[in-house]
C-alpha cells in the first residue's frame, strides 16, 4: 500500500521539531477532522536554510511533512514556491489515492510559512496566495502520549 520511501519517512522522519525565532511559520489542517501540520522555516538572503515540522496525523501526514521539509531546504523562495503536492508525492514514490490530501496539506503548510515570512518582512512573494484559514495559529498540535 505504501512505498518504501513513505514508510522510511514515517518511521524515521527528518526535521522534526521547531525553529526558535523562525522566519516563517505555517499551520494548516483542521483539528476537528484530523491532520494538523506546522512548518517552521529559517530564511536568510532569500534562501531557505532550515525547515522543521510538527505534525499530528496519520503516517502519510508525517511522511509528507518530512519529505516537504527535505525538499525545501537549500531552495530560494521562488524555488520553494514551486514545491507542489505532486512533487512531494513523486519524491515519496507515490501515495494511495485516499492519502493524496496529506501531500496537499504539506504544500499548503510550506506556502503558509512563506506567507508568514512575507508578512513579517513586509514583502510580496510573486505567485504566493494567502493561505486558507482552516486552522488558527493559536491552536496547539496535540502531544502524543
Amino acid at each position: 500500500m505504501y512505498s518504501e520511501k513513505v514508510m522510511d519517512h514515517f518511521m524515521n522522519p527528518r526535521n522534526v521539531g521547531e525553529i526558535e525565532n523562525a522566519s516563517g511559520v505555517g499551520t494548516v489542517g483542521n483539528a476537528k477532522c484530523g491532520d494538523i501540520m506546522k512548518v517552521y522555516l529559517k530564511i536568510e538572503n532569500d534562501m531557505v536554510i532550515d525547515a522543521k515540522f510538527k505534525t499530528f496525523g496519520c503516517g502519510a501526514a508525517v511522511a509528507t511533512s518530512s519529505m516537504a521539509t527535505e525538499l525545501i531546504k537549500g531552495k530560494t523562495i521562488q524555488e520553494a514556491l514551486k514545491i507542489t503536492n505532486k512533487a512531494v508525492m513523486e519524491a515519496l514514490d507515490g501515495l494511495p489515492p485516499i492519502k493524496v490530501h496529506c501531500s496537499c496539506l504539506a504544500e499548503e503548510a510550506l506556502h503558509a510559512a512563506l506567507w508568514d515570512y512575507a508578512e513579517k518582512n513586509g514583502i510580496t512573494i510573486e505567485g504566493l496566495e494567502k493561505p486558507k484559514a482552516d486552522i488558527h495559529e493559536d491552536e496547539e498540535i496535540p502531544e502524543e502520549d
